[in-house]
């Protein structure tokens, strides 16, 4: 079974392929909001790189989001159009779940969160299970004042991981039980969704195309700017 995995929901495109051999191959870049024309080429990339057909995909696997609204309208279009040129499942995974999946080794409550501008943050709250970590909370969009008072609320040390911690690390730090993870593992990773979808693979716990939603939290800037303006 190979999976191909594709996370759009940050500044960050990324892709991957692999399966219970584990990652065979993965791709990240960086370039502003240019996720359509980074997408498509860095897939054939990746493929080349795994030295697999496309044809050899048995499902398309796809980050959810919370995340950029854009960024993820990209990611997914991309990957229900495959899945549908494919004749191969779906399966979804949260932007949030991907960024905490790294540091599943560690004993303390694991925020995951992603930088949600417009001064605020998307986030949620884990667990580490023997699988590896469990969300705790549902994932949520507010200021880093609002998740600061209720990672405060939590009491005991925790572990912060994501660009939104980066960001706003000094509304975090101000607790000496925070310590955030620094930069390297601040944005969802491809290589992350492959290994997750693929365990879900094996449990089947597939989607139709025409099933999947992603998960905004919030509406567009655009509609939000056009209501402000009609407001006004």
């Amino acid at each position: 079974m190979l999976i191909l995995g594709i996370e759009t929901a940050t500044d960050q495109v990324g892709c991957a392929i692999g399966g219970h051999e584990g990652v065979l191959a993965s791709a990240h870049s960086v370039r502003g909001r240019q996720h359509a024309e980074t997408l498509a080429p860095q897939i054939d990339f990746v493929r080349r790189q795994a030295r697999i057909d496309l044809s050899e995909i048995s499902v398309v696997a796809v980050d959810l989001g919370p995340g950029l609204y854009t960024g993820l309208r990209v990611g997914v279009a991309t990957a229900i159009s495959m899945a549908y040129a494919l004749g191969v499942p779906m399966i979804g995974v949260s932007s949030l779940d991907l960024v905490a999946f790294p540091v599943r080794f560690s004993p303390r409550l694991i925020i995951a969160t992603l930088d949600a501008r417009r001064g605020e943050v998307f986030y949620a709250f884990y667990r580490q299970v023997p699988a590896g970590v469990q969300r705790v909370s549902e994932p949520k969009v507010g200021t880093p004042q609002q998740a600061a008072s209720e990672i405060q609320a939590e009491g005991g040390e925790c572990l912060l991981v994501g660009d939104g911690a980066l960001r706003y690390r000094d509304h975090f730090e101000r607790d000496h039980k925070v310590e955030i993870v620094e930069q390297g593992l601040s944005h969802p990773s491809a290589g992350s969704l492959v290994q997750l979808a693929h365990a879900r693979a094996l449990r089947e716990e597939f989607v139709n195309p025409w099933e999947l939603r992603p998960l905004y939290l919030r509406k567009p800037d655009a509609e939000i700017n056009w209501k402000t303006r009609e407001s006004q």
